[in-house]
């Protein structure tokens, strides 16, 4: 199916009361010393007690209040037309390839791609910008001197699809239901929201314990959905549906089939439409999303022009299944597109809870046995580079040995996390290339046997005799084709290695309940990450919470103390050593395996669009910034 993997989430619960005409006090001082230094830090790019028409992590904000739209969106581009799209990030890296509900926020069920785009937010990201949020549903936000509430006065004029005005006790209905009923990687993230209160019709504040990030609401503003609280006073919210729910968002539920697709119609009438945070963006007059359980066929309908636009994630493919007559007749056009500046983990991750992965020696082993030298020239067309930090393509990356600010951070680690976390950073096996390289194996061989295995009679064994079983996880039947010679390396091993192929919500289901020993998996991170979206990942209290992204089972007192720290960076120079910090240790340990990565997006689309250049660094919504360009569909 894709070289890249087999998941990249959209992307980290109590009784939910809603206090309606209540002003409360402002709060207190903070907790300590270490984290009021870094609350009065944010609070110097980010000012307490004055309405803000934006946030960033250190202040800094491209966009000034009076701003008329981003850089990268279009006010002068055309509406209408009809996007038919294969999303990159679900026909190829997601868990699903049909849909059983249009509830996106609940961990029941598998939603089709795009849901969010029909519900709007307190603020939205700027693409162009590493993580500075903007007023949206909100027209200010103002911050108490603790940090510990967030007051956002709402935009009167906006509305749900049905005209009813969206209120401030929508909004704080919303967040407590996230919080009790949302999915996991969600509510996580909202564990420390104390209350959210309606203080009027348009004032909502939202309230933390003061054990939250000081850059919390960085990691809450733009992804919990507004609802409407009278259509769920008559629904229940964490049931799959096929109901699609009242929203307020630039799109609304068109035309849909189970298995086989799904329209998003755009809203003339949307409230926002020309409103900055909103213009010059969202042209397409309709998306359109076809469902393909295989490859052959999302290919044969791209190139028939039923489908106008997809990304190409293999490289064989890349290079040999646009020589079609379309192609050749220039009305299908091949491009590449920068690769966004953002960290990606993409691996596979070992799953530590089962005994066999414990020794992080095995794990290393079996990561030695991955040829990826001989992958990317015989399968991939020398098309990729290898993986080796949890944050690859960032400045959060670990290079080299640990900086002086880096050991400062390890020192008090030292005995706690391997010797290795202290020499230069780990990087992955390098192999001849030939697939056969001995030194690969005697390598492998090595670390089986200080972690306790052993070889009889052709078979890798542990202290029982049990042979070394080892089942990699897999959705789609074109993985065979890239696994196929890693299971062979580990059979030389004296491994029994296995593909067990299961259907998407099979996958999905498995992934949930972290019933694997190996499964692949890609995930993009914000350039500055919380310590909330970190915990999601890497952090011991999520290392057993049903439906998490701590794939691995990750449940190490270093790695949580260094997660811990995350929150008291006080400038991204801070953050950057605190997370090389981190990357160290994890790759030290051995919980993943790293992939490979590229630096551009291959994108092959009909020559009917227009878009503006350059694209945002920070992300590639390609539906909701490109247009129909009714001259060069002519010519199509």
């Amino acid at each position: 199916m894709s070289d890249l993997g087999a998941a990249m989430d959209y992307i980290s619960r109590r009784r939910f009361i809603t206090a309606i005409g209540q002003t409360a006090a402002w709060g207190v001082a903070a907790n300590s010393v270490a984290s009021l230094a870094v609350r009065q830090a944010f609070a110097a790019g980010n000012p307490v007690g004055t309405e803000l028409h934006g946030l960033s992590s250190f202040g800094e904000l491209k966009y000034a209040p009076d701003y008329q739209h981003f850089d990268y969106a279009a006010p002068d581009a055309p509406s209408g037309g009809t996007f038919a799209f294969q999303p990159s990030d679900w026909l190829y890296n997601q868990n699903h390839q049909t849909f059983d509900t249009l509830n996106t926020f609940v961990l029941r069920g598998s939603a089709p791609p795009r849901m969010e785009l029909t519900f709007d937010t307190l603020m939205v990201h700027a693409w162009d910008e590493p993580d500075a949020l903007y007023c949206a549903l909100a027209r200010n936000v103002t911050i108490s001197p603790d940090r510990n509430r967030y007051r956002f006065e709402l935009r009167p004029e906006a509305r749900f699809h049905d005209g009813s005005p969206v209120t401030a006790d929508d909004v704080a209905f919303s967040y407590l239901l996230m919080k009790e009923k949302g999915h996991p990687n969600i509510a996580n993230d909202l564990i420390n929201l104390e209350t959210a209160e309606a203080v009027s019709p348009e004032i909502v504040e939202l309230v933390f314990n003061g054990k939250q990030s000081p850059r919390i609401i960085l990691a809450l503003g733009d992804i919990v959905p507004v609802f409407s609280r009278a259509y769920y006073e008559a629904h229940e919210f964490d049931e799959a549906t096929l109901e699609a729910p009242l929203s307020s968002g630039p799109w609304k539920v068109g035309d849909f089939k189970v298995g086989s697709h799904i329209e998003y119609a755009r809203v003339e009438n949307y409230w926002a439409r020309n409103l900055p945070f909103a213009r010059g963006l969202d042209h397409f007059g309709r998306l359109r999303i076809d469902f393909f359980r295989e490859r052959t066929a999302a290919m044969e309908a791209f190139k028939k022009g039923l489908v106008g636009w997809r990304e190409e994630f293999t490289a064989k493919f890349w290079a040999s299944e646009y020589d079609f007559p379309a192609a050749r007749a220039g009305k299908v056009k091949q491009a590449y597109f920068a690769s966004e500046k953002t960290p990606l983990l993409q691996g596979w991750a070992v799953n530590t809870r089962r005994a066999k992965f414990v020794d992080p020696r095995t794990r290393q082993a079996l990561g030695t046995l991955f040829d990826f030298e001989w992958t990317n020239h015989n399968l991939f067309y020398d098309a990729y580079a290898r993986t080796n930090s949890m944050f690859e393509g960032s400045d959060l990356a670990a290079t080299g040995l640990p900086s002086q600010e880096e050991l400062a951070l390890l020192e008090p680690l030292r005995g706690k996390v391997p010797e290795t976390v202290f020499g230069e950073a780990v990087m992955q096996n390098v192999t001849d290339g030939s697939g056969t390289d001995r030194s690969m194996f005697a390598k492998a061989n090595k670390l089986f046997t200080e972690a306790g295995w052993r070889k009889k009679d052709g078979k890798l064994v542990d202290a029982n005799d049990e042979q070394f079983k080892v089942e990699i996880l897999i959705r789609a039947q074109a993985f065979e084709r890239l696994l196929g010679p890693y299971t062979r390396n580990m059979g030389r091993m004296g491994i029994d290695a296995t593909i067990r192929l299961v259907d998407a919500s099979q996958f999905q289901s498995r992934l949930d309940d972290f019933d694997y020993d190996f499964v692949g998996l890609a995930f993009t991170f914000d350039p500055n990450p919380t310590a909330e979206a970190l915990k999601q990942f890497f952090h011991s209290e999520s290392a057993n919470r049903h439906g998490s992204h701590n794939y691995p089972g990750i449940a190490d007192p270093a790695v949580d103390t260094l997660i811990g720290q995350v929150k008291d960076a006080q400038t991204h120079e801070e953050l950057v050593t605190i997370l090389r910090a981190l990357d160290r240790v994890l790759r030290a340990g051995h919980f993943w395996i790293p992939n490979w990565h590229a630096a551009n997006h291959r994108v092959a689309y009909w020559d009917r669009f227009g878009w503006r250049d350059p694209k945002p660094d920070y992300k590639f919504p390609v539906e909701r910034l490109w247009w129909y360009d009714e001259a060069r569909a002519g010519r199509t």
